[in-house]
């Protein structure tokens, strides 16, 4: 088998062929050579070779961490305690299964992007023809700008339940993150790592306290981990069932892996992309196995705190806030829950804002300032945000949060369907191109995506 190096590995382009003008740069140097997405952190982190496996542990630790901050974004939380308390520990299965499809996922668009040194962006632009590209760019635009909707939403009650504000006043704050963002990327893509991480870690404490007094029936968590057939012919419990699949396999997040994978400075070599792989993937994993717990945490803690209670139509974040204190009986729970779901908010701008610079680098070659992209992004996000507020009223923000996180499901697809047919390409991955048992479980998966999207369209248009 012949080796393939490929030829953005052999010979990085500088970043200094960048031309700017104005507003928006050209990632063209004048060889007429695309820069890699992100080219002012690509392959800044050095990597020895001669380095202990702890050390390359935590060498790799990082990208994972601002991957797996999307799995546990605002919209899950809507999605997971409405499922908590109305269906119980039901759905837990669903959050299992989830969380493994996107594990799979990730591992192969880190994989995408250290074998073949392009990302999943730049390999659409490469194969496809331009009115394709467009297309595939304009959906991601849409999964972003959806995904955003979340954290814009669920920052702007956080906000109001510790602060007192308005939410229509949060929903115009949480425009001013673009601050705390600019702030980061200035200072090198590990404080952003670092950062990502301190607040995962202080979500997770918030949750072990809330189970801690929450007292759950374990019994029936275990039982609520093997699949119902239910799930399929119960069309609330399907909406929910896949507003958790959106919320879990995000698509944005498989263009941004396999960008930030190339942060890394591994060397060229068969071997060393292969022990990068390896490495990655292991970060990836641990990391998304956080997030399991996260997710798994909040669908619980529905569960134990209202369904077995009675409360099965606690569906609403702010009514969670409200009734969490005084049914567990611990005078921190509910000011815990909101201090994590405003840090769950703050986390997933940070790698919103990095996914829709590396799509548009990708797909269009066209760099936008930061600020300005970011502006866009976060406009697209609180138009909406703003109208619903203003006219159904607030007590329709969680089924909005719902809304954005059924979307993403149906935008996963158009993410997931090019990421296997690239990794299985011998003359784009060369001997990391996917085994035939690998592509049987992606193509599985991607049918399963697209089953249960039909599924819940024939539930929903079909006459009661």
């Amino acid at each position: 088998m012949p080796r393939t190096i490929p030829s953005q590995l052999e010979t990085d382009p500088p970043v200094s062929g960048e031309a700017t003008t104005g507003f928006f740069s050209s990632l063209r140097t004048p060889a007429g050579v695309a820069l890699p997405s992100l080219p002012e952190a690509h392959r800044t982190i050095p990597i020895s070779s001669g380095a202990s496996w702890i050390r390359k542990v935590l060498a790799f630790a990082g990208p994972g961490y601002l991957v797996a901050v999307g799995y546990m974004d605002p919209g899950n939380w809507a999605t997971d305690l409405g499922g908590g308390s109305k269906f119980g520990y039901s759905l837990l299965s669903v959050i299992f299964i989830s969380n493994l499809m996107a594990m799979f996922l990730q591992a192969l668009s880190a994989k995408l992007g250290i074998a073949s040194g392009r990302d999943l962006a730049q390999a659409c632009r490469e194969h496809y023809s331009r009115r394709t590209s467009f297309f595939l760019w304009v959906v991601c635009e849409i999964a972003i700008a959806a995904c955003d909707l979340a954290e814009v939403l669920g920052s702007a009650v956080a906000l109001k339940l510790l602060f007192g504000l308005p939410l229509l006043a949060g929903v115009l704050i949480t425009a001013l993150d673009i601050l705390i963002v600019l702030a980061l990327q200035g200072r090198g893509f590990r404080l952003i790592e670092a950062f990502v991480v301190t607040l995962i870690a202080s979500i997770a404490l918030c949750f072990t306290y809330e189970i801690f007094f929450a007292h759950p029936l374990w019994r029936e968590a275990a039982v609520g981990l093997i699949p119902r057939a239910e799930i399929l012919r119960n069309r609330e419990m399907l909406y929910i069932a896949i507003g958790i699949l959106g919320a879990t396999v995000m698509p944005h997040n498989l263009y941004l892996h396999s960008s930030i994978v190339q942060t890394r400075a591994f060397g060229a070599s068969v071997r060393d992309r292969r022990e990068a792989v390896r490495y990655a993937v292991f970060d990836s994993t641990l990391a998304l196995g956080f997030a399991l717990f996260i997710n798994a945490a909040i669908l619980v803690l529905g569960a134990a705190a209202f369904h077995t209670r009675g409360l099965s139509h606690v569906a609403e974040i702010a009514d969670a806030y409200k009734l969490l204190s005084p049914v567990l009986g611990a005078s921190l729970a509910s000011t815990l829950f909101a201090c994590a779901l405003l840090a769950s908010g703050q986390n997933s701008t940070l790698t919103g804002t990095l996914a829709g610079q590396i799509v548009m680098e990708g797909f269009l070659h066209i760099r936008l300032r930061p600020w300005l992209r970011r502006l866009i992004t976060r406009s697209l996000a609180i138009i909406p945000a703003v109208l619903v507020i203003g006219i159904a009223g607030e007590n329709k923000v969680t089924s909005l949060l719902i809304l954005s996180q059924v979307i993403l499901s149906f935008q996963l697809p158009f993410a997931v369907i090019p990421l296997i047919q690239f990794t299985g390409d011998r003359n784009r991955m060369g001997e990391f191109a996917n085994s035939r048992l690998t592509a049987v479980v992606a193509w599985v998966i991607a049918a399963a995506i697209l089953f249960f999207n039909a599924e819940l369209l024939w539930l929903i248009l079909r006459p009661s």
